[in-house]
């Protein structure tokens, strides 16, 4: 074969193995081939043969580095979440002050943080593990009275210790049912509609009111809801507190709540009414005043709870968004005279009036009060919060009280700036 028709052949060969040899990490030597063509063993014959043998040990040499990567791939998911769990999260830093005129409150700036996890996980695509890691260092005064009005939403009082907050499991029954269960779960996880739009600094503002009717601690508990497609909800559900005691669930040893909600709910407005029977002493302080949240040991009660709201088509314009709640109670076996308490709040909120996002708040209300009481405690709070970007939102706020715990001259006023990271 002449030295010409050498050439064409070495040239096909190339343009066969280029597209590996670009791929692998160790390139074939073109100065090496063209010696070889000019060499004196030229004369030898070459044919598309040649170079298969340089060929397959390119394929496996890139086999053996994609079984490789496998390999690795399969470590790290065996590390790794399931596909079927998500995770999020946030981090609250909170920095502020109170004032009281009593002197039962600490006075002076302080700072909290509260740091959450939420993991939820489907087995079914329906159904949901939801387990809640928290931690934080609020367990120290003013942000953790719950009498004085001073408790916060965002306070936690675990000491810098990360505990399991929340454990539950729910679970469709057909199309329009939802089951709970769960040894860490609160009553209103468990209701069939949300009873209040608005999103409060304090405590004792959550749900409409945090006190006789929506009151809860987070206890063993199971519950089941029915969700219309007009609107229409209907739920019950019971919760025991036998956490950390040695008594069991449904005993007359631990206090329970029973539940049950009967709700209507349109994009615009909702209204629902809630009966809540609590057993063997359970008390609600985050809203209520000292003789409006005692319930001796063993003492029922019965609470109604009216809730409802309404918000415009439009955000950003002057007209807020409105929450309005009114509880009732009545406690079995006591005097005539002592044997109801009462409730009502009223939460506003603006969004988008200034910006993309932001939020003007600002509620008010009596918490729960028994009948005998003299004086008429009130609370009130208002803020401003705005986003800085996706993760990071930042809320000054104030708030106050007269006459909180029911007790004439028990007056308080606060101010915090809050700044949560969400992930």
């Amino acid at each position: 074969m002449k030295l010409f028709q050498k050439m064409l052949v070495a040239g096909s060969a190339l343009s066969l193995i280029a597209p590996v040899a670009s791929q692998a990490s160790e390139t074939i030597n073109l100065e090496e081939m063209n010696g070889f063509v000019r060499s004196e063993k030229a004369s030898s014959r070459l044919d598309s043969k040649t170079f298969i043998n340089d060929v397959s040990e390119e394929i496996a040499t890139l086999k053996g580095r994609v079984d490789g990567l496998e390999a690795k791939q399969n470590n790290f998911e065996a590390g790794s979440f399931s596909d079927t769990t998500s995770l999020t999260g946030k981090a609250i830093f909170t920095v502020g002050g109170v004032e009281n005129s009593s002197g039962d409150l600490t006075e002076g700036v302080k700072a909290q943080y509260t740091y959450q996890m939420n993991l939820n996980t489907s087995f079914t695509g329906d159904d949901d593990l939801y387990v809640r890691l928290k931690t934080g260092n609020g367990g120290v005064a003013p942000f953790n009275n719950k009498l004085m009005g001073t408790y916060l939403s965002s306070t936690n009082t675990y000491g810098d210790e990360l505990k399991v907050d929340k454990i539950w499991y729910s679970f469709p029954v057909g199309d329009k049912v939802t089951a709970w269960i769960g040894p860490k779960i609160e009553n209103y996880y468990m209701h069939g509609a949300t009873p209040s739009i608005y999103k409060p600094v304090l405590k004792g503002f959550k749900l409409g009111g945090n006190g006789a009717a929506y009151g809860a601690s987070t206890d063993s508990g199971l519950g089941v809801s029915y969700n219309a497609d007009n609107g229409f909800s209907i739920s019950s559900n019971l919760v025991s507190d036998q956490n950390g005691t040695g008594s069991g669930f449904l005993t007359n040893q631990v206090d329970e709540n029973w539940s049950t909600q009967i709700a209507y709910t349109k994009p615009n407005w909702h209204a629902s009414l809630m009966v809540a029977l609590k057993y063997d002493g359970w008390a609600d302080q985050y809203y209520s005043t000292s003789k409006g949240a005692t319930r001796g040991t063993g003492v029922n009660s019965t609470n109604y709870g009216l809730r409802g709201y309404w918000r415009p088509d439009d955000a950003g314009t002057a007209t807020p968004e409105v929450s309005v709640g009114y509880d009732i109670s009545t406690i079995d076996g006591a005097a005539s005279s002592v044997d109801e308490t009462d409730a009502y709040f009223v939460g506003l909120t603006w969004k988008d009036l200034f910006q993309a996002d932001d939020k003007i708040g600002v509620a008010f209300g009596q918490p729960q009060t028994r009948e005998d009481e003299t004086v008429d405690p009130f609370m009130w709070e208002a803020y401003y919060s705005f986003k800085v970007n996706d993760g990071l939102t930042v809320t000054p706020a104030i708030f106050g009280g007269k006459d909180v715990n029911g007790t004439a001259g028990t007056d308080v006023t606060g101010a915090v700036i809050e700044t949560t990271f969400k992930f």
